[in-house]
């Protein structure tokens, strides 16, 4: 059963519009057809694409993504999420490297007062956004105590109506006190927070997501979502699922990869808890069929 707590969109807005420093770009599609090997033989266009090929230490590419900048009070997360490419880099092996330090080198201020951690949090808002397909994501969380690394989707529209109306996909969320499950998640006008709609997916033999590589997707469709782990299938979700409220995940919506630390979710780290922590990003792609 999910927890009850204040879901990090719910100021995902506000942080959005007034925190992000980064200058809009045009979106960088392209139409480069591949065989995605999901056991089908349908050629599946790539409208996005990041490998994160660079030189060690550089950032992100700005085309394809920007940094947001600052805290976050209505989930009560410790980090500052700061510019550039101290917390947010290339490992110069084919791999985005979000980095979450304990360590205030900024004299960030938080909600709480000066900040305790930094990390990163980055989005294609402006840059690319998508409505249906498959998106994918390979990643390796981190380990410990109040780690809260995510890879998830907001309505594009969020400037205009707000947060949950916009609607969110969390296509995979990951808190260290369960460290063999991660959660896929609805959340819309009258399901949202805590009453957010979705599953939890738990890898066999105690095995943890943080020992390895996993690949995180949702299958796309008008009025249905999948969402599966390594290719395997563990919920579905319709209109049907959400209780007489709208259905608004038929719209353009964009990518967003962050590393929060505490929250009311997660929990704050504690004396179990090691920095730095790094969640790494093998790719994240978006394929839409021909």
């Amino acid at each position: 059963m999910r927890r009850s707590w204040r879901r990090r969109a719910a100021v995902s807005g506000a942080s959005l519009l007034c925190c992000v420093t980064a200058t809009l770009l045009p979106g960088t599609a392209s139409a480069d057809p591949v065989h995605t090997g999901r056991g089908g033989s349908d050629t599946q266009a790539v409208v996005f694409s990041d490998d994160f090929d660079g030189p060690a230490g550089s950032a992100v590419d700005s085309g394809k993504w920007q940094t947001e900048t600052g805290d976050n009070v209505n989930n009560h997360e410790r980090q500052y999420y700061t510019p550039g490419a101290g917390n947010a880099a290339l490992d110069g092996d084919g791999h985005l490297v979000i980095t979450a330090r304990k360590e205030n080198p900024g004299n960030y201020q938080c909600w709480y007062g000066r900040c305790e951690y930094t990390s990163a949090r980055l989005n294609t808002s402006g840059r690319f956004t998508q409505t249906h397909g498959h998106v994918e994501a390979r990643i390796k969380v981190p380990r410990g105590q109040g780690m809260w690394p995510a890879f998830w989707m907001l309505g594009d529209d969020i400037g205009s109506v707000g947060w949950p109306a916009c609607g969110e996909i969390d296509v995979m969320e990951n808190v260290g006190f369960e460290p063999s499950t991660v959660h896929g998640t609805l959340h819309g006008p009258g399901y949202s927070g805590s009453g957010g709609i979705g599953a939890g997916y738990t890898l066999p033999d105690g095995a943890a997501f943080a020992d390895d590589f996993h690949t995180f997707a949702i299958d796309w469709s008008p009025g249905s979502i999948s969402w599966s782990v390594d290719g395997k299938v563990y919920q579905t979700r319709t209109p049907a699922d959400v209780g007489g409220n709208e259905w608004v995940f038929d719209k353009p919506f964009f990518l967003i990869l962050n590393l929060a630390v505490g929250g009311d979710w997660p929990g704050d780290p504690d004396g179990s808890t090691s920095f730095p922590q790094q969640m790494t990003v093998d790719y994240v792609r978006v394929t839409t069929s021909d």
